[in-house]
């Protein structure tokens, strides 16, 4: 290589680009989705406690409608911020949204009225719905396809961790303490984070020019492409079948083990902490197995496909738990179908959001997809709290957890297939090769 261009990369954007380690930022992204998951799942473990309940004066129907308040707004700004990180980059939106909802989380142990509570929670779901499109916008643009498993398997740890941890932690702190300590509490520990998030992620906020080149580069895929492309549907049937199993397990598993199992509120922490901490196990290793067998060559679309596949079929064992006849083998089920559902994890994260989409539009689809995650998670929170009214135990919300399970399987194999992902339309020449690179593209 001639001296003068070993020069010119040494000092080019692209070389100061490197610097970032995409695995040390990508742990620093799982540890603020942990974060954000225990700000988001801290009311569950409030509103299994008898005290927190009496004091709002909370029916089953309104501890629903309250579980759920977070997914309305967290759903509603999903695709401004897929937009957004798709031009302005991923560091400062990031950092600014989380310092919002650390507070408002703290915030909630200072609320005395019934109608400031859902007020916290649709501020808390407005600045957490930065964090998926921000991920994903990073892993588009650093890790290849034979590592986005592993990746996202990593990644989604953060989201399995939070209320494996919190359900515990918020149990032992409402116990020992108050709720009121454990909101404010949780909710400010999470600040330390933005320290190495602000040392060591590369500012990428653009200059008026790369913000021009990044917003015709983005509009090469507009929102009319994905919504005419089925695997941009299925990926919403999947996302929704998916979020509605983990976020009736989020909001309901603690009050269904202490309430319909006889557990305390402490045990009731312990056995949701195996649940996530399963799922986050299957994850991970799903991802990575997932990752080497495409490595050797097969179809990255089938093999991930299978494993998610795998992933619904295994987690209708729910089901089993509803019917147990004894408590050993309820915990046993309620444990195993969680863990088993980690098969889709990661695997229907890249299908639904990598492997399938061109890269210009990974921020707005990943808006788009979390629209359907947010929508579950508020109709799981409401419905199950509507099916325990009417059915008097947790039977019918199981029996529900199951039809959706088999909705998503039969959507995987229907859906997505490589010849029916988003078409790109042709990129202007002067947004395909810009002078400088564009925010998101390292």
């Amino acid at each position: 290589m001639p001296s003068e261009t070993r020069a010119g990369l040494a000092h080019s954007p692209l070389r100061t680009r490197a610097a970032d380690n995409p695995w040390a930022v990508l742990a620093l992204l799982a540890l603020g989705l942990m974060i954000a998951f225990v700000d988001r799942t801290s009311l569950s473990s409030a509103l299994a406690d008898p005290g927190f309940v009496r004091e709002f004066g909370l029916t089953n129907v309104e501890r629903g409608w309250l579980s759920s308040a977070f997914f309305w707004s967290y759903g509603l700004v999903q695709l401004p911020m897929g937009w957004m990180v798709d031009r302005y980059g991923v560091k400062r939106p990031y950092a600014i949204c989380f310092v919002l909802w650390c507070l408002a989380a703290a915030a909630t142990g200072l609320v005395t009225t019934l109608s400031a509570l859902p007020l916290m929670r649709l501020l808390i779901g407005v600045t957490e719905a930065v964090v998926v499109p921000a991920t994903y916008r990073y892993l588009a643009n650093n890790f290849d396809e034979t590592k986005k498993g592993t990746a996202l398997g990593i990644f989604s740890i953060g989201g399995k961790m939070g209320p494996a941890l919190g359900a515990p932690l918020a149990a032992w702190m409402i116990v020992t303490y108050s709720w009121q300590w454990m909101f404010i509490v949780t909710g400010l520990a999470g600040l330390l984070w933005l320290v190495p998030w602000l040392r060591l992620v590369r500012d990428d906020f653009p200059t008026p020019g790369q913000l021009a080149a990044a917003g015709r580069r983005a509009a090469c895929v507009p929102l009319s492409n994905l919504l005419a492309s089925p695997v941009v549907w299925g990926g919403l049937v999947n996302n929704f079948c998916y979020g509605y199993f983990t976020f009736y397990c989020m909001s309901w598993m603690p009050a269904y083990l202490v309430e319909q199992r006889g557990l305390s509120l402490k045990q009731s922490g312990l056995y949701t902490f195996f649940s996530f901490a399963g799922i986050a196990i299957v994850a991970a290793i799903a991802g990575w197995a997932a990752d080497r067998i495409i490595a050797r060559g097969h179809d990255a679309v089938l093999v991930r496909k299978c494993f998610v596949v795998a992933g619904f079929i295994g987690g209708t064992s729910v089901l089993l738990g509803a019917y147990a006849p004894s408590l050993p083998l309820a915990l046993f089920w309620n444990v195993l179908s969680l863990s088993l559902l980690g098969l889709a994890t990661a695997n229907n994260l890249a299908l639904c959001k990598l492997t399938l989409i061109p890269t210009q539009a990974v921020g707005l689809n990943t808006g788009l997809q979390q629209v359907a995650t947010s929508l579950a998670g508020g109709v799981s929170a409401s419905l199950s709290g509507w099916l325990l009214h009417v059915g008097g135990s947790y039977e019918l919300p199981m029996l529900a957890i199951f039809g959706f399970l088999l909705t998503g399987a039969t959507s995987t194999v229907v859906l997505m297939r490589r010849k029916w992902a988003p078409r790109a339309d042709e990129l202007a020449p002067e947004a395909a090769t810009p002078a400088m690179p564009l925010p998101g593209t390292y």
